[in-house]
């Protein structure tokens, strides 16, 4: 058995929870925050068979594509209020999969 923790943008958690259950797999969804970005991300944590991991990265690749977003970020000069505008790369999933040692239900 394999646990799967998916770290994915809180925009595209919808389709993908939608994703997941439509072909059969139960997930937890918990929310989570970006340090750097401070942007709302969402982790997903799925408890799966081995078979199945396959299938799940199929389904997280397919639904959290990765796009390009915009961040400002104060340019550090004393008496300036501007900010420097650089790209980002935003989506995808970042994810751990891992060995299940022992799963108790109660």
């Amino acid at each position: 058995m394999k646990m799967v923790l998916a770290v994915i943008q809180a925009d595209d958690a919808s389709r993908t929870l939608d994703a997941l259950v439509q072909a059969g797999h139960r997930v937890t969804r918990l929310a989570s925050t970006g340090a750097w970005l401070r942007r709302e991300n969402v982790t997903l944590l799925l408890g799966v068979e081995d078979e199945q991991v396959g299938d799940v990265l199929k389904v997280l690749q397919a639904q959290g594509q990765r796009r390009t977003a915009y961040r400002s970020m104060p340019v550090d000069i004393t008496g300036s209020v501007d900010a420097e505008v650089f790209e980002v790369e935003v989506g995808g999933a970042t994810v751990f999969v891992l060995d299940v040692v022992d799963s108790k239900h109660f």
